[in-house]
């Protein structure tokens, strides 16, 4: 963990700094922040405050020499003075100095702000291609409208008579089960997710997890989801999406946000979910 320049980070700044910066995401600014800075326990990270402005930079757990920019935000009285490109330095720096030979726009799975530089974002796309980076992926979310028909009492009905229940675990229930279901057929990253996430949904027979889509992981956002092999055909992940949506807009939401998404037709057809955000992710090496 890391600091303004080595100190501790000021977390209520640097959420002030967000919501005021962050056009698109001003709701959710403070939270995004609050969220970086509970990472996995095994991940190197660094928050630097100072000047108006926030970074947040991370080393990848998967490659020693990778590194991440998660998040970069300067309050609008402070933008147009170069507070930006002094905060990529910074963390360009403090990357450096654990090995990083690449720096990166993109998310640093599991815990992470966005895919990429959001395209809508262009002062920071902007900066990203003045400083070297070069843009080498995109990615997308799609929006799920939570006032649509979100109902699954009939299928819930046809799964029981298969011998299937679906069940919900909110913060606080017994996880492990989910957890360790998620590890084995995915991989850590998703197991974390499902852990500290606000929610899950899940499939089981004969106490056996079959399926699991969870909510609340990133701030307003779906997912990730996942159904074994021996529950594909069943029809599982549709019931589960529709009902951790209808959980998410019990909380309060009008809409969702599904990361990264892969499946475009799976999501239209379930919920009728619409591909809108677009990320574009940038690499330099670090000379």
């Amino acid at each position: 963990m890391g600091g303004t320049r080595g100190a501790e980070p000021d977390l209520e700044e640097a959420g002030r700094i967000a919501r005021a910066a962050l056009t698109y995401d001003s709701a959710e600014g403070a939270a995004l922040v609050r969220r970086l800075a509970r990472p996995p326990a095994d991940r190197r990270w660094t928050a630097i405050v100072e000047g108006g402005g926030v970074v947040f930079a991370s080393m990848s757990t998967r490659d020693a020499a990778l590194g991440h920019i998660d998040l970069l935000a300067v309050h609008p009285d402070e933008q147009g003075k170069g507070r930006g490109r002094e905060l990529v330095g910074a963390a360009e720096e403090w990357l450096r100095a654990r090995g990083a030979a690449q720096a990166r726009f993109a998310g640093n799975p599991p815990c992470y702000a966005w895919p990429g530089i959001d395209v809508r974002y262009t002062p920071a796309a902007a900066l990203a291609e003045r400083l070297g980076y070069e843009r080498y992926h995109v990615a997308w979310n799609m929006t799920a409208d939570l006032g649509t028909d979100l109902s699954v009492e009939e299928d819930l009905a046809r799964l029981a008579g298969q011998g299937v229940r679906v069940g919900v675990s909110t913060r606080g229930g017994d996880r492990e089960p989910i957890v360790e279901f998620t590890r084995r057929n995915w991989n850590d990253s998703w197991a974390w997710e499902a852990e500290t996430a606000d929610g899950v949904v899940y499939a089981e027979r004969d106490g056996e997890i079959l399926a699991f889509a969870a909510w609340g992981g990133r701030p307003g956002w779906f997912g990730p989801m996942g159904t074994a092999p021996a529950a594909q055909g069943l029809g599982v992940g549709r019931v589960l999406l529709r009902r951790a949506l209808a959980c998410q807009r019990d909380e309060g939401q009008a809409s969702a946000q599904i990361g990264w998404v892969g499946p475009l037709r799976f999501y239209s057809r379930a919920v009728g979910a619409r591909a809108e955000r677009v990320f574009w992710l940038y690499r330099r090496e670090l000379g």
